[in-house]
């Protein structure tokens, strides 16, 4: 693969990850409007799928895929991911979760190792480090371990398991199919507890919160299976990092939370670990191509 490929991938995780981003703040919006945070993760997987049905291309043929242990555990996954965040972002700082859920590019990297048997480089490894450094400089611990926060590891650590079973299948499926999947199974499992959840009061404000919700959630992960069709699990993992800038960002325009001088540091840690594990990329392609 060549490098301005892979700059290729790494600008196209970035997109997918600050869809996401968008759309937990949004959701944070929503909590915080008092709509609770499971009713926030139901209209997120009940809106994207009613919305993205019909350009799904999903053909009678492709049915049975839905019960795919894979699949199916995939959008397992990914509703508790989702309902674990929404939980967290409740009663923390944003910056506070995600630093927290950054456990999960680590958790994606030592899974694609033990699982997929991907073999990545000591330098991708000492990368990887280095970008978990920056989160912790992000993070500041010491910030104590409240309910809020286990959500927040809690929903990493699924999404790191996330990352994995969706590289693990993204050559299998469709990135459309493996999309309406997750929506429609999500829907179908958080739809008892979403809709005796407590609701918002509704308005065209909450309205738009509730569609930028879906549709930012929904785009991002869609984008991080195309991402997982054109490089390995191990290289995707330290790129989820930059997903920290974008909720700095985002955290500090919407609710006046922009990172101190310490944070600045490790959000340039983040970034460079990222896009460094593409340049040490490069000559181990090259290699592998010249050795076949």
């Amino acid at each position: 693969m060549r490098l301005p490929d892979l700059f290729r991938i790494a600008a196209l995780v970035f997109t997918a990850v600050t869809f996401i981003v968008i759309g937990d703040t949004a959701g944070k919006l929503l909590t915080e409007g008092g709509a609770a945070p499971l009713f926030v993760a139901w209209s997120r997987f009940a809106l994207g799928a009613l919305i993205l049905l019909p350009f799904s291309g999903i053909s009678r043929a492709e049915l049975r895929f839905f019960a795919c242990w894979p699949v199916l555990l995939r959008a397992v996954v990914i509703a508790g991911a989702i309902s674990c965040i929404l939980t967290a972002l409740k009663t923390e700082p944003m910056a506070n979760v995600f630093g927290a859920f950054f456990v999960g590019p680590v958790v994606a990297f030592v899974l694609a190792v033990i699982i997929l048997g991907e073999r990545p480089s000591a330098g991708r490894c000492a990368l990887m480090a280095l970008g978990f450094l920056g989160v912790m400089l992000v993070v500041k611990p010491g910030f104590g371990f409240t309910p809020g926060m286990g959500f927040a590891l809690a929903s990493g650590g699924l999404y790191g398991g996330f990352l994995v079973l969706t590289r693990s299948v993204a050559r299998r499926f469709r990135p459309r199919f493996l999309l309406i999947s997750q929506l429609l199974t999500g829907t179908a499992l958080l739809t008892p507890a979403g809709l005796s959840a407590q609701m918002p009061q509704f308005s065209a404000g909450i309205l738009l919160l509730i569609l930028l919700s879906a549709l930012g959630s929904a785009a991002g992960n869609y984008l991080l299976v195309v991402a997982n069709r054109r490089a390995e699990a191990s290289l995707i993992a330290p790129l989820v990092y930059t997903q920290l800038i974008s909720a700095a960002c985002l955290g500090g325009l919407v609710f006046g939370d922009w990172p101190d001088e310490v944070s600045l540091a490790g959000l340039a840690l983040i970034a460079f670990s990222g896009f460094a594990a593409l340049a040490i990329r490069q000559p181990s392609a090259a290699a592998g191509q010249k050795t076949a």
